[in-house]
């Protein structure tokens, strides 16, 4: 699947979302953007197997007022291209924190300060397996 999106959803401070799926065996990069809306993204979550001059490197980031803040390199890299993962996603008024398949977390600032999130969307060379949110 290249690009998937799923408005008007409900993911509140809180709240965990939980993202399955399995990165395609030639994926350079696969994200995972929450937010507001398209142009107002919260936790840009990106994946890099080799893209934009990083390789294996997870890139967090925001798109807030129409352009990207500054990057966040942090945690490990428990990816494997064709094998399946596991992102947690937990929601506070502070941060997201971020617990990946290998259990090394990512604390990412709330930026833009909200205590909802509307706009879940993917991109990249990923096979998203489920979403779900408690």
């Amino acid at each position: 699947m290249k690009d998937m999106m799923i408005k008007n959803m409900s993911f509140k401070v809180g709240q965990t979302l939980t993202i399955v799926g399995v990165p395609k065996s030639d994926a350079t990069n696969f994200a995972v953007n929450i937010g507001s809306s398209e142009q107002e993204i919260g936790l840009h979550f990106n994946a890099r197997f080799n893209a934009h001059g990083d390789e294996n490197t997870v890139v967090c980031n925001s798109y807030l007022g129409g352009k990207w803040c500054e990057e966040l390199r942090e945690g490990g890299f428990p990816f494997q291209l064709g094998e399946e993962f596991k992102i947690n996603v937990e929601f506070t008024p502070e941060e997201f924190l971020v617990t990946l398949s290998d259990g090394s977390n990512i604390h990412f600032p709330n930026r833009a300060g909200a205590e909802k999130y509307q706009f879940l969307s993917f991109e990249g060379e990923a096979r998203i397996r489920s979403v779900e949110i408690k």
